[in-house]
């Protein structure tokens, strides 16, 4: 599918450096056009935000790169508004979303997607044995868990 060869200091960012999420900055927008030496290019990217601030920028950005996105629930459907090629977690590994959306990646297609050591031959064969794809970028915050707490949540509820 070849190389993405666009540039960061041409075409990124459409926003001012101070409003980029630091897992959603520069260093990472260099890896997914494959310009830095030390760094995997980006094909595969693993994405699910309860803050969807920047995703917007993010996800039109990865859909120029024509980056395949793995994803759940409302992160899914945003991408899929701003063009990205999306494929539900759930239906990327054949297990469903469970106990009320708390387990969602936690499946061997993606721990071994992100988890495998790039090159080793044992590792690529099992990978495709198991049609495990390489997770080479992953963009997550967490929901607040500590607002919700102080709010009066408990385990249960948050």
């Amino acid at each position: 599918q070849g190389s993405h060869t666009l540039t960061c200091k041409s075409a990124w960012p459409p926003c001012s450096p101070e409003r980029l999420h630091a897992g959603m900055g520069l260093q990472t927008l260099a890896t997914v056009t494959g310009e830095v030496a030390d760094k995997v290019e980006v094909k595969t990217a693993l994405i699910s935000v309860f803050d969807k601030e920047g995703l917007q920028e993010l996800g039109e950005f990865l859909a120029a790169q024509k980056v395949h996105v793995l994803s759940t629930g409302g992160t899914a459907s945003k991408l899929r508004e701003y063009g990205c090629t999306v494929q539900d977690v759930a239906d990327y590994t054949g297990s469903p979303e469970i106990l009320d959306g708390r387990v969602k990646t936690l499946h061997p297609k993606v721990h071994g997607g992100l988890l495998a050591a790039r090159g080793n031959d044992k590792h690529e064969a099992e990978m495709e044995g198991h049609g495990i794809r390489k997770i080479d970028l992953v963009v997550v915050n967490l929901y607040p868990f500590r607002d919700a707490v102080a709010k009066g949540g408990d385990f249960a509820h948050c």
